[in-house]
């Protein structure tokens, strides 16, 4: 059994890690992701596989592998909140050097890696924020690479495509805090593509799970 607390988040969310607790207390509201096959209990509900929910004051079992986000709700203006997370971390451009997020309003907190997973939170500024349909991981050669993103602050949407243009939208999820989206990768871990999109300037965090075989980029 452990907790483990993961810095990214500071000092604006607590970002903790549980590993086979057979019961976990929540105080005040947080964010859980369910990370394992193994279903989490939350009294006479169950959270499979990937998914999230908000919960507040209560007592979570069965927990194999899962991630909690505290304080994402204690700040009383998200405005100063995002202005203030704006001087704390650097542009994805900066950090990634993609060209389709060069001049783009997207900001991204230090990433770390437990394991095969990495956790990351990015803050998305503009509306619309057209950071750019991708469907490439390439920092992840080996098939069956899995990610997901989970809304903490403001809305969005998880957009699909049959092709790199926002006119052939196929899928829209629309993400509000607590969501995470489905999965829309395939058996191989290929993916269509797909672009986060703000409606309000969002916070979220993405998950990204490395196949046997691979290795965390250093």
């Amino acid at each position: 059994m452990s907790i483990e607390t993961l810095n990214i988040g500071d000092p604006f969310f607590r970002i903790r890690l549980l590993r086979n607790e057979t019961s976990h207390e929540v105080s005040g509201k947080v964010i859980a992701l369910n990370l394992s096959e193994t279903e989490i209990r939350v009294r006479e509900q169950t959270l499979g596989a990937l998914e999230s929910v908000i919960l507040k004051d209560t007592e979570i079992h069965d927990v194999v592998h899962a991630v909690v986000i505290e304080g994402f709700a204690d700040h009383g203006d998200d405005t100063v909140l995002m202005s203030r997370i704006r001087q704390t971390w650097q542009s994805a451009f900066e950090v990634r050097g993609e060209e389709r997020l060069r001049g783009v309003e997207h900001y991204m907190s230090p990433k770390v890696w437990v394991g095969q997973v990495g956790f990351t939170l990015y803050h998305s500024a503009s509306v619309p924020l057209n950071v750019g349909l991708h469907r490439e991981h390439a920092f992840c050669p080996v098939p069956g690479f899995r990610e997901v993103h989970t809304q903490i602050v403001g809305f969005g949407k998880m957009q699909q495509c049959r092709e790199r243009d926002v006119d052939t939208l196929y899928l829209e999820e629309p993400m509000a805090p607590g969501c995470t989206h489905r999965p829309m990768y395939d058996s191989e871990g290929n993916y269509p593509w797909h672009q986060f999109e703000t409606i309000t300037p969002s916070v979220f965090m993405a998950v990204e799970m490395l196949p046997d075989g691979a290795k965390p980029p250093a």
